[in-house]
């Protein structure tokens, strides 16, 4: 690879790193991207009332809440699914004494 083999290296960690900052690890997190995405479609919602008065918009405003209700549940899920994952593997490793 000669010269590019490095750098090329320095950029993929690099990438890597970056990467890291967009896992959610934990439940403040979660909690955190839920309310933010909540705070969104309620936004929206308001905006959907306004453009389509009537059912129809309150309809569409029901819409952008129960979104957030379903991603919600599926990032909680997400979260303690990769936890527990983690408890089983750190519990099935052999340990090592030396």
């Amino acid at each position: 690879m000669g010269f590019a083999g490095p750098i090329l290296n320095e950029r993929v960690g690099m990438l890597r790193k970056i990467g890291r900052l967009f896992v959610i690890k934990n439940r403040w997190e979660a909690y955190l991207i839920i309310y933010a995405l909540a705070l969104g479609a309620m936004t929206r919602g308001a905006h959907y009332t306004v453009e389509y008065p009537g059912v129809g918009g309150w309809m569409l405003f029901a819409c952008t809440a129960g979104a957030v209700f379903l991603g919600g549940a599926k990032i909680l899920d997400a979260i303690r699914y990769e936890q527990e994952a983690k408890e089983r593997a750190t519990a099935d490793r052999p340990h090592r004494h030396g």
